[in-house]
């Protein structure tokens, strides 16, 4: 006699195991219900997954699967299905139920997507800017070093007038009067650039 399978091979010992665990849930038994979903979570989870698509939905789908398999294990006929099909058909029928009950999303045709604002800067805003950066630093660059430096400081850097005096070692109101005098001849500067 041959050792070799029949042309319908034998349930596997792990079907066996979660069919008994089914006939267990059937009769109330909640530490063989979380055997039963310790066993086949992670195969539903990546079931429901790919029909929902979204972590979240996919988990809540599963969280409702598990509570069909308790109600209803009663009903596993091992004469018609293994347990990870039958259980796998739950979720697979829960999950298309789920995408049915969304609300229909809006479908735009692509040619709407010239109609859209752009809320990015324009083209040619990047060359003004450029352009009044290179004025500034000109007009910078005409000034007395320590008057463009005490200018820099503040404006760029955001140093107080205090922190600056303190570091460049003059009274609060000399370096205020190097800022304001640099200032007046920059905007002076400016102005006759733009004339």
């Amino acid at each position: 006699m041959s050792d070799r399978p029949g042309p319908f091979p034998a349930r596997s010992s792990g079907a066996d195991a979660l069919a008994l665990l089914l006939a267990q849930v059937a009769a109330g038994d909640a530490n063989a219900f979380q055997q039963f979903y310790d066993k086949t979570s992670a195969k539903l989870f990546g079931v429901v997954l790919r029909i929902v698509t979204e972590r979240q939905e996919a988990e809540d789908v599963l969280q409702e699967v598990y509570v069909s398999v308790w109600r209803k294990a009663a009903t596993f006929d091992p004469a018609r299905a293994s347990p990870i099909t039958w259980v796998a058909t739950i979720a697979r029928n829960r999950a298309i139920d789920r995408l049915r009950a969304r609300p229909p999303r809006a479908h735009v045709p692509v040619e709407a997507a010239y109609d859209l604002a752009d809320d990015g800067p324009l083209p040619d805003s990047g060359l003004v800017a450029s352009q009044n950066a290179r004025r500034l630093e000109t007009s910078l660059a005409t000034l007395e070093p320590r008057h463009a430096a005490a200018i820099r400081a503040c404006y760029f850097e955001g140093v107080t007038y205090e922190e600056l005096a303190a570091r460049e070692a003059v009274p609060v109101g000399t370096l205020k009067s190097w800022v304001r005098r640099g200032l007046l001849r920059m905007r002076g500067q400016l102005e006759s650039s733009e004339a």
